[in-house]
């Protein structure tokens, strides 16, 4: 069954511009992975500093297979990491109706 993340980040204050940039670059690389589903990210207006990000991975391999492309390593660890005050995920499986 395919999984979905829910995730929350929030950038420190004056670093969404560096989000957001590492973002416009690590999406179309996600997006274009075997096995993900989809990769939708939100800003919210009212805050510009939180970011939301909804995926769907085929299964647990495929995402544990997008933790080691470099394109992770080098926007999510490297660059958005960094510019974080804080993030959460929440996994849910995906409900095929």
């Amino acid at each position: 069954m395919p999984i979905a993340i829910s995730a929350v980040w929030t950038a420190h204050p004056g670093k969404e511009d560096v989000v957001r940039d590492a973002l416009v670059k690590f999406v179309p690389a996600t997006r274009a992975e075997p096995g993900c589903q989809a990769y939708v990210v939100h800003q919210d207006p009212e805050q510009p500093t939180v970011f939301k990000i909804f995926e769907v991975y085929d299964d647990e391999d495929a995402i544990k297979a997008h933790r080691n492309y470099p394109h992770f390593t080098k926007y999510a660890v490297g660059q958005v990491a960094p510019a974080l005050v804080d993030r959460s995920h929440e996994f849910t499986t995906v409900l095929d109706f």
